[in-house]
């Protein structure tokens, strides 16, 4: 079967082209694509190619590179020995932005009843954000701050609401975000760049500081502005993915504050689950579909811009020149 399926050739430059796919294997599904949603985090860095030489993200990026990770769509066909799903099931799962993908069973997963296809492109970071406000271990009443509100800090905004964050604080640079971040569960919002952000958090915690900070920009550079705004015994959750060094005096604003950083990767999801950590992909994925069909996280506002999966170089071409006007980004009308 050939599907349409977009790639980088190079830097700033996307195109479709034919992929001839086989026949999907042992533990494998065959999806015909419904809707993709654009992550404009990573796949923007690999477009942009904006990442250093000899990086992880140099490794990972080769062109031509193909994106997407967060699709919905139906199964049309399984490998031998599935007995999970069957065709006509609709699915959300890692595919890339193409007509039809094959998947494991591993990367995708049956979409619940009540949740509705632009809800379940949310799918893939939506567990992502959960497993990374998971490892910060937010108690009842402690100070939460999230620096970065575009998807995942709106996402991270609801989780950590729920996990009893209070107050909760979201900065950033742009007012419409913020304003969204509100609606979302932040108490209290500072803009990044504008406001003294160590004297607002002091303020805003009655001296205390943050139990726990999310970095979530994806901004190298502002990781050490972040270091500083948790307390002593602080955790500072790296959600967002870094593109390059980052320089930090470990010794006076780590060591001897005792602070714990925790890199929050959507790998670091445990492989299995186990009474000491039950939280798998799987487990995290079907708690997303049940909040949302509940009502208790919403993510249909988190849609700004929509193209037909046509114009998808346009979409990119858009990021580009300002991601700032930009949340979620959906390519559509596949069929």
């Amino acid at each position: 079967m050939l599907s349409r399926s977009l790639f980088f050739t190079r830097a700033f430059q996307a195109e479709w082209n034919d992929l001839e796919l086989p026949e999907p294997g042992p533990g494998e599904v065959l999806i015909r694509t419904r809707k993709t949603l654009i992550s404009t985090g990573t796949e923007l860095t690999a477009y942009t190619g904006d990442f250093p030489p000899g990086s992880v993200w140099a490794g990972a990026v080769q062109y031509p590179w193909q994106p997407g990770y967060s699709s919905v769509g139906k199964v049309v066909a399984v490998g031998p020995e599935v007995t999970a799903c069957e065709p006509g099931q609709r699915v959300a799962s890692w595919g890339p932005h193409a007509t039809h993908a094959i998947q494991p069973l591993s990367q995708m997963q049956a979409i619940s009843d009540g949740v509705t296809d632009d809800q379940a492109l949310f799918w893939n970071l939506g567990k992502t954000v959960m497993n990374g406000v998971r490892l910060a271990k937010i108690a009842l009443g402690e100070a939460v701050v999230l620096v970065g509100t575009g998807i995942l800090g709106q996402l991270a905004a609801q989780y950590a609401a729920l996990s009893g964050a209070m107050p909760l604080v979201a900065v950033d640079l742009s007012d419409r975000r913020l304003e969204m971040a509100r609606d979302h569960g932040a108490t209290h919002t500072l803009i990044g760049g504008r406001d003294e952000l160590e004297a607002g958090i002091r303020e805003i915690t009655r001296g205390h500081m943050a139990d726990v900070a999310f970095e979530i920009t994806g901004n190298q550079a502002v990781i050490p502005s972040v270091v500083r705004l948790v307390r002593r015994l602080g955790r500072v959750v790296l959600l967002g993915s870094p593109r390059g060094k980052t320089e930090l005096d470990f010794h006076d604003e780590v060591h001897t504050l005792g602070l714990q950083i925790i890199g929050a990767h959507v790998s670091t999801h445990p492989e299995m689950e186990t009474p000491y950590n039950p939280w798998t992909p799987e487990r995290n994925g079907q708690l997303f579909f049940d909040l949302v069909a509940a009502g208790r996280l919403r993510v249909d506002d988190l849609i700004t811009h929509r193209y037909p999966w046509r114009d998808a170089p346009a979409a990119y071409e858009m990021l580009a020149a300002d991601r700032s006007q930009a949340m979620g980004v959906v390519l559509e009308a596949w069929s």
